[in-house]
């Protein structure tokens, strides 16, 4: 999972703008103004059902992360949770 739903700073970093863009989701913001410093993101190739391919985009580590657990739910209560 991306450590980005519990970062203090999701809705202000250009890293998880990014992966919400791969993801192809609504952005928490549409112009994020933090650069975060060396974000480690894993990218995994699935294979997915009916033979097609799907890429998982998470962030797993980040100088700049901030823990602040549940950031993302309080920013969007009523969307679930991004796995």
């Amino acid at each position: 999972m991306c450590i980005c739903v519990d970062c203090h700073w999701v809705d202000r970093c250009q890293a998880y703008h990014a992966v919400e863009r791969q993801h192809g989701v609504a952005h928490l913001s549409d112009a994020p103004d933090r650069r975060p410093r060396e974000p480690r993101i894993h990218v995994q190739v699935r294979d997915l059902p009916g033979g097609g391919v799907g890429v998982e985009w998470d962030v797993r580590a980040c100088s700049d992360f901030q823990l602040e657990a549940g950031r993302w739910q309080r920013l969007r209560p009523d969307a679930p949770l991004p796995t």
